[in-house]
């Protein structure tokens, strides 16, 4: 029997959603996803969704938004780790873009086994646990995740069941997505010296453009209620960052 989840909704703005992430603070909140380029820093989109909303989510339609409206030849993205998704890292992928998303720290179960202790062995489509043992793959489910399982008769008598599986069939499930070769990818593109590189630049860019928009337009908080209210409040504070930018770059090349 499923059970319906319970989503939280403000009384006083539907539109908000209730955000609860580690390290930020709880409570009812609007996202601001923007753009911004790497050479002039800036903006070159502007998307608010309620606080619930995965930073995944929107991505690939602002992306192909900018694209398709302005005529970007975007060669390379940096994005931090909210945006290590498959579905990202294989749009990437497909759209020839070379991507670089921050590391995601996964906490596996305390005692277990993490999962890079598995070796996927690609050319014979299998898994090879610590111990040697291949974890043959078995299927694929609706969410695109195939499955790799031990044999429980090798697994009763191994000395290192305990670290590796708590099932009460002795068998270890390894997960893999269809998609997997391109989240790889992208974390060889992180570990690349073009990758670092393309990577610190993004603490100078966005990173910076959310610091100025919070301290110096009041964009920390929200001035009327409802979505498309919080829309316009940050496109005009972005319109304002952008004049700034300009005039700026402007000054620079006169000089």
């Amino acid at each position: 029997m499923n059970e319906d989840k319970e989503v939280k909704v403000s009384t006083t703005d539907p539109d908000s959603g209730y955000m609860f992430r580690e390290g930020k603070p709880e409570g009812f909140f609007y996202l601001d996803h923007r753009t911004v380029d790497a050479k002039h820093n800036l903006i070159t989109d502007v998307f608010v969704t309620a606080g619930n909303v995965h930073d995944s989510v929107p991505y690939l339609s602002r992306l192909d938004r900018q694209r398709n409206r302005f005529g970007f030849a975007v060669e390379a993205v940096a994005l931090d780790s909210g945006y290590m998704a498959t579905p990202i890292c294989k749009g990437l992928e497909d759209r020839n873009i070379f991507g670089v998303i921050a590391h995601r720290r996964f906490q596996p179960t305390q005692g277990l086994f993490p999962k890079w202790k598995f070796t996927y062995d690609a050319e014979r489509n299998v898994y090879v646990c610590p111990q040697q043992q291949e974890l043959p793959y078995r299927t694929t489910d609706r969410e695109g995740y195939r499955h790799y399982a031990s044999d429980p008769k090798q697994c009763a008598s191994c000395p290192m069941l305990e670290k590796c599986t708590r099932s009460r069939n002795k068998r270890k499930i390894v997960t893999r997505h269809v998609w997997e070769d391109s989240k790889e990818q992208v974390r060889l593109n992180r570990l690349s010296k073009s990758g670092k590189k393309l990577y610190r630049k993004r603490k100078e860019t966005i990173e910076r453009s959310f610091a100025d928009a919070k301290e110096l337009h009041g964009f920390r908080y929200c001035r009327l209620r409802g979505v498309q209210n919080v829309m316009e409040q940050a496109l005009m504070t972005a319109a304002v960052q952008n004049m700034k930018k300009i005039a700026l770059h402007l000054e620079r090349r006169a000089s």
